[in-house]
């Protein structure tokens, strides 16, 4: 018998009905000589430091560094998780031969090993790779099973990778918490999370230092076209007035015009990281929730393989684009005059030296049916029309730049015609977007004439009156790309390309660095922006080490663990590093002087490492993303304004209120409520019919709440 585990039971089903394992057994499939049962992503964890010794228990600033002389892994304290296991347990013993079947990507081969390992697995392991859940590609992966030895690199990235989390995350917060915290709350420190606030951080500095100060500028209009003049701003408004004076006593003069073609080079496709910053400045979605969203289109089937960050599509991809796009039925209008020749085969697009494990997000030959949530359907959108933009002919634009002069004071103006629309026709009917400065929009928009070089005539000049404006604050899209370059400003595609192996954290982890930021109360949102708080502020101000606030620095880290993952470098190596940073970072700490800060933390008793942490990795389980819906078992729930409800709502209607008989449910309380059937007693219910004041909330048989 083969045993194939998948990272979720909803994949776990799409693999065994290709493979005709169709008989359900308790917490797996079988049939056809398969076994395929699954995990619920994360099954094991590292020991936590109470497992290597009790005296851990409890927080001690001169145990530290703790630093175990061998990593070992546990099971997450979790009934479904234990039984589970159990189960797969006994089909490794009984099994002949094991097919890894996770995610196609260094954290899934990470979930799956640990997995084998706690079960003592010593059969066979062969590994299904696939970019796509559509069947062909299951069928695809199944006669092309590689062996589980082809991605030991990648396993011992994403081990190094927690291990070096582990060994800077747990000592560094029990250092500081311990050290600045008196005792009232948890600092929480991480090797990607604090160079991430650090970078908040330093824009709130500038913001706030930020002086406003007053400006003038010379502007005039000659045959109906506004020139600005070529000068510096003037820091007075009497500099202004004379210059005016000037003008109107002198003739407007062109002194050189041209016209330069040039093209506009299509947008590249999507990798994960492009994707949450288009629909963050496009829908306001946050970075967690377009992964979310993209990943239940990738287990509809409807896209590829989302966590990935590269923009390129690997060259045997090429034969089967065509079908793919006949399949976009939706998007015929657009796809039509791309299938009236051959699909070019761009090096900006095909270029295997650019793909690694994946190629970029791509719509599969599974068209969407109606059933998506509308986030989902403008998520596929985003995908689909970047998708056939890139083989669309390059946009052919005509750059006109004017020079004039009035006396001896320089002047210049610019317009921008498209010639020929090429990809951007694809987004022809979509809104325009928003210009951040809408004076130079509204001057690029100019009609410009045809200007005869030496020709004067009489002009109307003017004074335009501005402020300096301060940096503008991060947005969750501007972050997450200079989490991507190490905090540099990069506004090149290639360029960006280049530096994102020396980029903070992975693409699929970003999204969560972010919200954890938000739970410790270390930044909040005020409308887009993204404003650390006074606790983050703090919390910077006291690391005096710069390696745990550099981006760049963090990025060299990153660096090496894909160096790990390529098999130029190693793992131990790069341990044996972390063991050394925190040891001088403690020694440093402790020896230092030390302060307390305040920080809007909730207040903890003696900080214990069972209080701490077993609540936090409950919690990260059951987010509400995560939670599949209790009523129809397929979808995720989703957090709505008012409800919580299932991401498939239109066919399963489930949905749980964020008031319930006259009472506002905490999180905690409304979880209880959809994981356990029922709550703790509570009180506060204000609007019960029966006026109950106070009682147990539970879900009955169909899924009605009741209050006893």
């Amino acid at each position: 018998m083969k045993l194939c585990i998948a990272e979720k039971p909803s994949v776990a089903r799409d693999i065994a009905k290709v493979l005709g394992a169709t008989t359900p057994k308790q917490g797996y499939m079988e049939g056809n000589g398969y076994c395929v049962t699954w995990t619920f992503g994360h099954l094991c964890t590292l020991k936590e430091p109470h497992d290597y010794g009790p005296q851990y228990k409890s927080w001690n600033l001169f145990l530290l560094p703790i630093i175990p002389n061998n990593f070992g892994i546990k099971l997450i304290p979790n009934k479904g998780v234990e039984n589970q296991f159990k189960v797969i347990e006994r089909l490794v013993e009984e099994c002949d031969e094991v097919i890894n079947c996770g995610d196609a990507g260094q954290e899934g081969e990470l979930i799956q090993r640990w997995v084998l390992q706690k079960a003592k697995c010593n059969k066979p392991i062969q590994r299904l790779w696939i970019s796509s859940l559509t069947e062909e590609a299951i069928k695809e992966g199944f006669a092309n099973l590689k062996p589980a030895e082809d991605y030991k690199n990648l396993y011992l990235a994403g081990n190094a990778r927690a291990i070096g989390d582990w060994l800077l995350g747990i000592n560094a917060t029990r250092l500081f918490t311990k050290k600045f915290g008196g005792n009232k709350a948890v600092l929480s420190i991480g090797r990607v999370q604090t160079p991430t606030l650090a970078m908040l951080v330093q824009r709130q500095k500038e913001i706030d230092a930020f002086t406003t100060e007053e400006y003038w500028e010379l502007k005039t209009k000659y045959r109906e076209v506004i020139f600005n003049a070529a000068i510096d701003r003037l820091k007075t408004l009497e500099r202004a007035e004379k210059g005016l004076e000037y003008l109107k006593q002198n003739p407007f003069e062109i002194v050189s015009f041209e016209i330069k073609e040039g093209k506009e080079k299509n947008p590249r496709l999507f990798d994960l990281t492009a994707l949450q910053v288009e629909a963050n400045k496009k829908y306001g979605y946050s970075a967690e929730n377009t992964l979310n969203y993209i990943q239940s289109l990738y287990e509809k089937k409807h896209v590829t393989y989302p966590r990935v960050d590269t923009t390129y599509l690997s060259e045997s991809l090429y034969p089967k684009i065509e079908g793919i796009l006949k399949k976009m039925y939706f998007y015929q209008e657009l796809i039509a005059p791309l299938l009236e020749a051959p699909i070019p085969k761009s090096k900006a697009v095909f270029d295997d030296t650019k793909v690694t494990d994946h190629h970029a997000i791509i719509p599969t030959e599974v068209p969407p049916s109606q059933n998506l949530s509308r986030e989902e359907k403008l998520v596929y959108d985003l995908v689909a029309k970047r998708f056939i933009a890139v083989f669309y002919p390059e946009c052919k634009i005509s750059n006109t730049l004017v020079e004039g002069k009035v006396g001896t004071i320089p002047f210049k103006t610019s317009g921008r015609q498209v010639l020929e629309p090429g990809w951007r026709a694809v987004y022809a009917k979509e809104p325009k977007e928003e210009p951040n400065d809408k004076e130079k929009e509204k001057e690029e928009e100019q009609t410009i004439p045809e200007f005869t070089v030496g020709e004067t005539g009489p002009h109307d000049p003017m004074i335009h009156q501005g402020k300096t404006t301060p940096p503008k604050p991060y947005t969750e899209a501007t972050l997450l790309r200079a989490m991507e370059t190490a905090g540099k400003q990069v506004e090149d595609d290639e360029l960006r390309e280049l530096l994102k192996n020396n980029g903070i954290g992975r693409p699929s982890t970003r999204a969560n660095i972010i919200e954890t930021l938000f739970k410790r109360k270390y930044i909040e949102k005020k409308r887009k922006n993204l404003i650390a708080t006074q606790t983050g502020i703090q919390l910077i101000d006291t690391i005096e080490d710069e390696l745990l606030k550099s981006p760049e620095l963090t990025g060299e880290w990153e660096l090496k663990l894909r160096k790990i993952e390529k098999g130029e470098y190693e793992a131990n190596h790069f341990k044996e590093e972390l063991i050394q940073m925190v040891t001088d970072l403690t020694k440093k700490v402790v020896d230092g002087k030390g302060k307390v800060i305040s920080l809007e933390e909730e207040k903890v008793e003696e900080v214990k490492e069972k209080k701490k942490r077993e609540p936090a990795v409950k919690k990260e389980l059951q987010s509400w993303e995560e939670t599949k819906c209790p009523k129809c078992k397929e979808h995720h729930l989703m957090k709505g304004k008012t409800a919580v409800g299932c991401s498939d709502f239109k066919n399963c209607g489930f949905k749980v209120s964020f008031e319930i008989f006259g009472k506002k449910m905490s999180d905690k309380q409304l979880m209880d409520l959809v994981l356990k059937g029922k709550t703790s007693k509570l009180k506060g219910f204000t609007t019960h019919p029966e006026s109950v004041a106070e009682g147990i909330l539970s879900m009955d048989e169909q899924f009605q709440i009741v209050l006893n």
